[in-house]
């Protein structure tokens, strides 16, 4: 399945709590959609995430945000891992 980074510019009022609820509640929705979000990283002082999902597509990614929280990327870039 392909890998995705999606990034999101600036999420007002970011918490290390906000941002881990957030994601617990990604995986509590994304096996509806064939999602798998991997791995998050946060910069609260900015504001940006960066959340690295295997998805069948960029569409599937999103819907999985969009159900779970509503905080849907600013951006969904096509990754490849690297060694």
């Amino acid at each position: 399945m392909p890998l995705f980074m999606d990034v999101h510019d600036k999420v007002e009022g970011l918490t290390a709590e906000a941002v881990a609820g957030a994601h617990a509640r990604d995986l509590e929705v994304q096996d509806a959609y064939g999602v798998s979000y991997l791995k998050y990283w946060f910069d609260e002082a900015s504001g940006k995430v960066f959340c690295l999902v295997d998805a069948p597509d960029g569409e599937a990614a999103a819907r999985v945000h969009r159900e779970a929280h509503g905080l849907v990327a600013d951006q969904l870039i096509p990754v490849q891992e690297g060694a």
